[in-house]
């Protein structure tokens, strides 16, 4: 009888990590990786795989759009377990600045996963709503020198809590033949605007999960609420409808942030 065949691998043992990514979004086409441009996903991957010495493959709780920023995205990906992931952390940081930078590196449990454990997103949205722009604020902030109506635009936002078919306020995913449309309805838990520092209003919205282009496309709609163009019973009336041709525009992705993200029984803090 054959000895048994051995299980021989040069491939070291790893481990799941998770980390926290901040990044500033202007220079990159968006998070997720395209062979063909610079996105924040291909500058990690190419950093993390270089500083480990070992091919990455990076999960992360959202992929935002070109030019959209982010204080705490969360991401996780497996690594040599004999990784010293603060010195890891240093030399992704230094092949990352200006733009990027990684955080509150630590060993999770095998099953963790950066996108589908999450429970929940949080975005926030600025706009500088002075008669003036803020230089200083012109890669953060929509610019918006009419008055807005804070207590119009947040009436506005009742019809979006809870779980609703978001149609009017996503772009619409490519559907191949034979495959079934993917279903638009999200959770929104909590939605708001208040008054910011500076002359700037701030728009928050918690949900399990977000669509394409959804907090932009809901910002410019509460925007012309905001400036009386329509009133805050629209929002019920173009969800029910919809319709992306309700004629308000998409926010510009400058003052968009991912700002942090939830899983149960983890408390992570950016």
């Amino acid at each position: 009888m054959s000895a048994p065949e051995q299980n021989v691998s040069n491939e070291p043992a790893t481990r799941r990590a998770r980390l926290h990514v901040a990044y500033n979004g202007q220079p990159f086409h968006g998070f997720a990786t395209n062979d063909h441009v610079q996105t924040v996903q291909g500058k990690l991957t190419e950093a993390f795989s270089t500083a480990a010495r070992y091919p990455v493959d990076i999960s992360a709780a959202g992929r935002t759009d070109a030019g959209v920023h982010a204080r705490a995205q969360v991401i996780s990906l497996d690594l040599p377990e004999h990784i010293d992931l603060h010195n890891l952390v240093r030399s992704v940081n230094a092949m990352c600045k200006p733009h990027i930078a990684v955080s509150h590196a630590e060993w999770a449990e095998p099953e963790f996963d950066a996108r589908f454990s999450a429970t929940w997103r949080r975005y926030k949205y600025t706009v500088q709503n002075t008669p003036e722009p803020n230089p200083l604020m012109v890669d953060r902030a929509w610019h918006i020198w009419e008055p807005l109506n804070i207590d119009l635009m947040n009436l506005a936002c009742d019809p979006l809590i809870g779980e609703q078919d978001f149609s009017a306020f996503c772009r619409k995913p490519d559907v191949f033949e034979h495959q079934e449309p993917a279903s638009l309805k999200r959770y929104v838990f909590e939605a708001k605007w208040y008054v910011g520092d500076e002359g700037t209003v701030i728009f928050e919205i918690r949900a399990n999960a977000f669509c394409h282009q959804m907090v932009r496309s809901v910002v410019g709609f509460l925007v012309d609420v905001g400036i009386r163009k329509r009133p805050p019973s629209d929002t019920r009336f173009v969800m029910l409808k919809g319709d992306r041709n309700h004629g308000s525009q998409v926010a510009p992705p400058h003052g968009l942030v991912l700002w942090d993200v939830g899983y149960d029984g983890i408390r992570i803090h950016p």
